[in-house]
């Protein structure tokens, strides 16, 4: 399993502040037509992006709640700042 429910999370959040973004300006007046017209192709992209990753994490929490998946948990070993790791300076 690549995504887990939280980077699905954070993906979601990102393309949701790209299409916040975009939806600005497509209400440009400063700009011609064409511009905001492309803005328009762009913002029906990332809507369908979202989506979709809406979709993924829907799908993926109904498998974790079916237990048809069981996410793994890694855990972190930090090494930085432990003087344990640390060789003895000569």
């Amino acid at each position: 399993m690549a995504e887990t429910i939280g980077s699905l999370v954070d993906k979601i959040t990102i393309i949701e502040l790209k299409i916040y973004h975009m939806r600005e300006q497509t209400k440009r007046e400063d700009v011609d037509a064409a511009f905001r017209a492309r803005c328009e192709g762009r913002l029906d992209v990332m809507r369908e992006q979202r989506d979709d990753l809406a979709n993924e994490l829907t799908q993926l929490a109904r498998d974790i709640g079916g237990k048809r998946v069981i996410p793994k948990v890694y855990r972190q070993f930090k090494m930085y700042n432990d003087p344990q790791y640390r060789a003895p300076k000569t």
